[in-house]
């Protein structure tokens, strides 16, 4: 396939370099005619483990040229990929003048075309790029279609200054942002050489991926390099201990607690991170990180209540008080603060969590609900109908399988905050609707 690379940073130079192996015909364009006068004679102009080789192998062989001349490019080429760079701007969001920039020329060239043009968007862009800058971009500009004229496609990297090249032929997925219905067969033809599944999303999923990889990142240094500290400064071997700490690949290293959703609590989280926060305090050790992970969730209990507030004052019907569904633990339950604060408010609530009830409540989590909510009992209903009955929004926090027909069976015309993200809840017919992450 004939393809030109706009943008031959980091991000286009490896495209450029790789793409070619696979035989495709490369051009790589750029504004800096060092970086161009570098490709064309063979030369990356980047440091990288294995890219020389590949970008001299390109041009020797025939299937890689350089140019500054965009129109050139994008007039003989039937893919553009777009991986300029999007530096913070002074404010801290993207700059996307180098986008803006390149999607305009490719849009007055595509105008001149006969065939179908695709765009590909490697850059990192923020969600909402797609359908709401760069597609009505390129019809201004070309005076076609989308899904016509020209096809566009969200396709983020996630590769590693390091070992981009590696990553490049062993991704661990590769990721195709889609107009509905369109299954990426452009895409999936480029990487036909490339390892991994394929997976196809819309536009502002795909768009929001590598903002998510990225921050997460940073959590986890953040995290490792706070808590080694911590750790260390009680003498404690950090590195042996966080090796420990890896190789549980249930929770510790793998998709638990990786749902978007309702704030955590309990008698261990809350405990131990002030736990470990006093243990850093005793030690001098600053632990700005970890000093803000109760206050952030506290602000999503918050933002709930606020959202439940804009609503207005209407009877409540709250799905869920333990901490999590399938325990009677109270202590520290999110939901019991939240309940705490609509209470306080003067709201007329009713409760239902199958797993809770007043008299088997023992010790320490019957101590905690009779000061934090001492009359509980008569908030508490039998089943989800009683719950509902009177009540004008239905809060969703959890509610186990086996009650959930009867919930949908009692929803009405209920407005219904979900907290939990449900999806038969969401797809129930004559209900309004709201989902807190979703």
């Amino acid at each position: 396939m004939r393809i030109s690379v706009l943008g031959i940073g980091y991000v286009g130079a490896v495209s450029c370099g790789c793409l070619a192996s696979f035989g495709h015909e490369v051009v790589g364009v750029d504004v800096a005619p060092d970086k161009v006068e570098m490709l064309a004679r063979g030369q990356s102009p980047i440091v990288e483990d294995e890219i020389d080789r590949l970008i001299a192998e390109g041009v020797t062989g025939g299937r890689l040229r350089a140019t500054t001349d965009i129109a050139d490019a994008v007039a003989n080429t039937e893919v553009s990929f777009i991986s300029v760079g999007t530096p913070s701007g002074p404010d801290g969001s993207v700059s996307m003048r180098a986008v803006d920039e390149v999607v305009a020329s490719i849009g007055r060239e595509m105008r001149g075309k006969h065939s179908v043009h695709t765009v590909v968007m490697r850059s990192t862009v923020p969600p909402g790029t797609a359908e709401d800058r760069v597609i009505p971009m390129l019809e201004q500009a070309s005076g076609k279609r989308h899904g016509a004229g020209f096809a566009y496609f969200s396709n983020p990297e996630f590769l590693r200054e390091g070992s981009s090249v590696r990553d490049f032929h062993a991704p661990p997925y590769t990721l195709i942002g889609a107009a509905p219905g369109d299954d990426g067969a452009v895409l999936r033809e480029i990487y036909a050489g490339v390892g991994g599944a394929v997976h196809v999303a819309p536009y502002r999923v795909a768009e929001s991926v590598k903002y998510l990889a990225n921050a997460y990142h940073a959590v986890k240094l953040a995290f490792a390099n706070e808590g080694g500290a911590i750790l260390a400064s009680l003498g404690v071997d950090a590195r042996a201990a966080f090796r420990l700490f890896c190789e549980d690949r249930v929770l510790n290293i793998s998709p638990a607690y990786l749902t978007p959703g309702f704030a955590f609590g309990g008698s261990c989280l809350p405990k131990d991170i002030r736990s470990l926060l006093a243990l850093a305090d005793q030690a001098n050790v600053p632990a700005p990180f970890l000093n803000q992970v109760l206050p952030s969730n506290r602000a999503i209990i918050e933002r709930s209540f606020e959202a439940i507030v804009a609503h207005g004052r209407q009877p409540v019907a709250l799905f869920g008080l333990a901490f999590k569904q399938g325990t009677d633990d109270l202590r520290e339950s999110p939901f019991v603060i939240l309940a705490e604060r609509l209470l306080g408010r003067g709201y007329d609530l009713r409760i239902f969590d199958r797993s809770v009830q007043v008299a088997r409540l023992t010790g320490s989590n019957r101590a905690y609900i009779e000061r934090e909510i001492p009359h509980l009992e008569r908030l508490l209903a039998p089943d989800p109908a009683a719950a509902l009955e009177g009540a004008g929004l239905a809060v969703l926090g959890h509610i186990g399988r086996d009650d959930r027909p009867a919930l949908l069976g009692a929803l009405r015309a209920h407005k219904v905050l979900d907290l939990a993200g449900i999806a038969e809840v969401r797809d129930r017919p004559g209900i309004a609707y709201q989902g807190l992450c979703w």
